[in-house]
């Protein structure tokens, strides 16, 4: 188990909030941070505003290391238009992202997981990089020998999550298509985020 992983709902305690949705998230008994100390509540900075904003993004795909995520912001600095929209844009191309929308996995850490083990393939071939910028209209689909996965199943079935207008799933035959690149106000978080504090953030 990676440590990223181990610490996924240390997240949600760290940021007060039930990052995810899910009902087993300690927020939902604890709204305090971790700690000895996590229960001390001062009003934060413009500063802490935005780092939290940054953390909770990073945070929600799966805890991306601090320098893959600046790179998605450089990224979404040289494209045209709005930099949150395509900070958000890049983010939901990710395949292990694409995943997790399509209910193929029940978190986006076992998404990242299941894709690195080899279970997925994009338009016919074998894909393990989660960090694998999907394009509209490619067809994911889970491999034909882990189709029976319980893990897979059952996040199918999960009621915890609906399935987003910008991609198309059968999960009958556990195959899926990315429509098109979402807008901010089309991703379902669970949470508020605010791409555009993230952009302060760097461009102070």
């Amino acid at each position: 188990m990676t440590k990223r992983t181990e610490s996924k709902y240390k997240i949600n305690r760290r940021l007060g909030v039930n990052l995810w949705g899910r009902a087993k998230s300690p927020v939902n008994k604890r709204e305090y941070g971790p700690g000895q100390h996590g229960q001390r509540r001062k009003k934060p900075s413009d500063y802490g505003v935005q780092l939290m904003a940054k953390q909770k993004l990073k945070g929600y795909y799966g805890n991306i290391s601090e320098k893959s995520f600046y790179k998605y912001y450089e990224e979404a600095v040289r494209r045209k238009g709005d930099t949150s929209e395509n900070l958000i844009e890049i983010l939901e191309r990710r395949l292990d992202a694409v995943i997790y929308r399509m209910k193929f996995a029940v978190t986006p850490f076992a998404a990242r997981q299941f894709v690195s083990h080899g279970h997925v393939m994009v338009n016919g071939q074998k894909v393990n990089i989660p960090s694998f910028m999907v394009k509209d209209n490619d067809v994911i689909e889970v491999r034909e020998k882990s189709k029976q996965i319980a893990a897979v199943l059952d996040a199918a079935q999960s009621t915890e999550r609906d399935l987003p207008e910008y991609v198309e799933v059968d999960h009958r035959a556990m195959k899926g298509k990315f429509l098109r690149a979402p807008k901010l106000a089309d991703v379902p978080y669970p949470v508020q985020m605010d791409p555009n504090l993230v952009v302060e953030f760097y461009s102070r």
